[in-house]
């Protein structure tokens, strides 16, 4: 029916289900996001990779796994990653001795290790792609920001970024610079409400979205958050044809995927004044300039129906011409699929660059 596969769904267990096969062979799926209710142990969610990929080699297995409070899988194994203010803490600190530059590249090291095992181990599971690093500047404002964000400084939340980035690369995985053009001013949170950021284009541009204008080289994908700028677009960013097209791609430079963030949250059902659905808030982000789209935590909801009714309503807005497929879309998502083969997991355990990178960790 279409060349573009879209929609990032969820399932419901620690192994596929009946109800799961039609959803994740259905053409406009393009990936499967897991959460912690996907996790019993290692040999399970081994498992489970291997079933998904058995249904469509293509599908892309992503999870939010960014260390600190945000890292979906901690036991039987997995290193608990620090939170990514512990390194923007390791550049101040290591910095006090009067050696700046010199505790700028400790604490870049220190990232790089991170971005390494955080990839190497998923990898070794059988996960493809991991929703990080924050590129958000932490102003102190924001909760569900807060010690995810690497520093105040846009200057060190790239540079710490690029070096995660980097580690992610040598792991053979794709990144996501998250949340554009910047969460961390305001203090609401877009899963339970609809942040408003009243500052200037020009401010924001200036500090919050620079990380993505020096990364504009290195990001292969990008999330943009659920938050009105009121004085850019009346719309959230992820549906904002002014955020994505003229300014994350036409004055950023930014040539990767974009994913929309969560379209359950309360952030995604809100546009231009109207309540909308699930269906309404895709067609939206697809139209204004994201790539693929994701719906998380409904396949527990009256057995996936939200999902069913996301994969319906698609289908007729593409055979209404209301949402065109776009192949360029999908060669987009098709890149973030991982580089190389991974090593299993007692092979990455007694890997000479894993066992470095262990050491480096703060």
């Amino acid at each position: 029916m279409t060349p573009h596969a879209p929609v990032i769904i969820d399932v419901a267990g620690t192994t596929l289900q009946a109800l799961d096969m039609p959803r994740l062979k259905h053409p406009l799926v393009g990936g499967v996001i897991l959460f912690g209710r996907n996790w019993s142990d290692r040999a399970a969610l081994t498992k489970l990779c291997a079933q998904i990929k058995a249904v469509r080699a293509d599908l892309l297995i992503c999870v939010d796994h960014e260390g600190g409070r945000v890292q979906r899988f901690k036991r039987d194994g997995f290193t608990h990653i620090p939170a990514m203010r512990a390194l923007g803490e390791l550049w101040c600190d290591l910095g006090r001795d009067g050696d700046a530059a010199g505790a700028a590249l400790k604490a870049m090291n220190a990232a790089s290790a991170c971005g390494y095992v955080l990839g190497a181990e998923l990898r070794a599971c059988g996960v493809d792609f991991s929703f990080t690093p924050i590129l958000d500047l932490d102003y102190g404002n924001s909760q569900v920001i807060g010690d995810r964000a690497f520093s105040a400084s846009a200057h060190v939340t790239a540079a710490l970024a690029k070096s995660v980035m980097h580690g992610l690369l040598q792991a053979g995985m794709a990144n996501c610079g998250k949340h554009f053009p910047g969460h961390g001013f305001v203090a609401a949170d877009s899963h339970s409400d609809i942040p408003v950021d009243k500052r200037s284009l020009k401010a924001i541009l200036r500090d919050d979205a620079m990380p993505y204008a020096w990364l504009n080289a290195t990001l292969t994908s990008v999330m943009p958050a659920h938050v009105v700028y009121a004085k850019v677009d009346s719309r959230p960013a992820g549906f904002s044809t002014r955020w994505l097209q003229d300014i994350l791609r036409g004055q950023l430079g930014f040539q990767g995927a974009v994913f929309s963030d969560d379209l359950s949250m309360a952030g995604a059902r809100q546009i231009d004044g109207q309540q909308v659905d699930a269906t309404a808030a895709a067609v939206a982000a697809l139209n204004a300039g994201c790539d693929l789209v994701m719906l998380c935590n409904q396949c527990e909801v009256d057995n996936g129906q939200p999902i069913d009714d996301l994969l319906a309503g698609l289908t007729q807005a593409v055979l209404k011409h209301q949402w065109l497929a776009n192949e360029t879309s999908e060669q987009r998502r098709l890149k973030l699929l991982p580089l190389g083969k991974a090593m299993l997991w007692d092979e990455l355990m007694t890997d000479n660059n894993y066992m470095h990178a262990m050491g480096l960790l703060p």
